[in-house]
């Protein structure tokens, strides 16, 4: 059973930049999409970058490509999110999940899944 920790969240101004981390606990294969999500208040869970952990296929939504950018380390089972240039609407708890799919489908359906963990919380504001 695959266990998911984000870390890294926190309080930024507009302009800004974070890093988020995000542990896996269990064994994935190849095939497995990493992607973060995020759920702002009245708002659905939405994808915002994923990545095959086998061949790093990413994919990115139009509202934050050029500012976010997925990684992965294999080695330490971790998948990383860089945001940069973040903006208030970029406000939410963001989380992490994994599945066997494609990197277009992890990250356009997420309400689909399940298996959340925690999340973390970023909030941009002056």
């Amino acid at each position: 059973q695959l266990r998911f920790v984000e870390s890294g969240g926190g309080l930024v101004q507009p302009g800004g930049s974070l890093r988020l981390s995000c542990t896996v606990s269990g064994i994935m294969s190849d095939r497995h999409v990493i992607g973060w999500f995020r759920q702002a208040p009245g708002k659905e869970r939405e994808g915002v970058s994923c990545i095959n952990k086998g061949d790093g296929r990413t994919w990115y939504p139009d509202s934050v490509r050029g500012r976010f950018t997925i990684s992965r380390d294999n080695a330490k089972n971790t998948v990383y999110l860089q945001m940069d240039n973040l903006k208030p609407e970029d406000t939410a708890v963001y989380y992490c999940l994994a599945d066997i799919t494609t990197v277009a489908s992890m990250c356009m359906l997420p309400t689909m899944r399940s298996g959340w963990g925690q999340g973390t919380q970023v909030i941009v504001s002056s």
